[in-house]
């Protein structure tokens, strides 16, 4: 299985149109943004991409829209499990892989229930390893139905497998992102931080990247954390960029992902606010701290400069 590139994986958000159909167009001009920003790779039909609020037809839809759109330039991985196993998993699998994506992404807490333990998951892995024959796959510790955290462990045994290229990592801990890291070094199985506030612990312990919701509001200063940390290393410099980051991403967590779409919408990239996901009204303080969070991607922009794409 081919090695995925280094640096930063967007969890892709999805626009709508007022009427809350997919809006091909503004998806485009949303790639464009991204692939303009400096990414290094694209996970579509993610969490961010509303994923359970889509139909399959949506799904496919939605992703092979992201491949033709990236032409190439960048892989892209999907989701490819929405329950918990037989056959029509495995369709699917096969279906989204036929778009033209370079990974299908399992979701752990999908393939198993709370309480059933890693020897389960395993099973159900290799059920799917023997059903989809030499597609490259990923995992996804996905917070959605519930935060299922793989073992270094199991890590190591997918490592072992050959088949998984790609790990979303959502421990959001620095001990555990190490020892994630080191079970799987010298691998083509790569790990992901989804993290703000570990990216650089994360890195420096050997993740190829980030995927940040954060980076879905701008981009573009976690393009340039990467370049630098992968020329240069941890310098003061970047631990100063990376803690103004880390307080930054506190706000875009909230009223996700209706809140990213506004953030871009702002900075003028021509997609409406729609969401599926049902979200509460802007109270007064909430508006001035996404007021806040503008001006704060304007003032590191300018201290660091980082050209704005849109």
């Amino acid at each position: 299985m081919s090695l995925l590139p280094k640096g930063l994986w967007p969890v892709m958000i999805t626009p709508f149109k007022p009427n809350n159909q997919i809006d091909i167009d503004g998806l485009e001009r949303l790639t464009n943004m991204y692939l303009d920003a400096g990414s290094n790779g694209m996970f579509a039909n993610c969490l961010s991409s509303e994923m359970y609020q889509l139909t399959t037809d949506e799904r496919l839809l939605l992703t092979s829209s992201v491949v033709k759109f990236c032409d190439g330039k960048v892989p892209v991985v999907a989701t490819g499990t929405f329950n918990r196993g037989g056959a029509s998993n495995i369709d699917f699998i096969k279906k989204i892989y036929d778009t033209g994506i370079n990974a299908v992404i399992l979701i752990t807490s999908m393939l198993v229930e709370p309480d059933e333990n890693d020897d389960v998951l395993k099973s159900r892995l290799e059920d799917i390893m023997n059903a989809t024959e030499n597609i490259p796959l990923g995992v996804y510790e996905c917070p959605v139905p519930y935060k299922r955290l793989l073992s270094t462990e199991m890590l190591k045994w997918m490592a072992s497998t050959g088949r998984f290229v790609y790990h979303k990592d959502t421990s959001c801990n620095s001990i555990s992102l190490e020892r994630k890291s080191n079970a799987i070094k010298d691998t083509n199985f790569g790990l992901y931080n989804a993290d703000t506030a570990t990216a650089l612990d994360s890195l420096e312990s050997g993740a190829r990247g980030i995927s940040p919701i954060s980076a879905n509001f701008y981009p573009e200063p976690y393009s340039y954390l990467l370049n630098e940390f992968f020329a240069n290393g941890r310098t003061k410099k970047l631990n100063q960029l990376h803690a103004i980051l880390t307080m930054m991403d506190r706000v875009t967590h909230t009223f996700y992902p209706f809140s990213a779409k506004l953030f871009l919408q702002k900075r003028g990239l021509k997609i409406e606010t729609n969401s599926r996901i049902p979200t509460d009204m802007l109270t007064n303080v909430d508006t001035i701290r996404f007021n806040a969070l503008m001006d704060s991607f304007k003032v590191i922009s300018e201290i660091y400069d980082i050209k704005s794409v849109i």
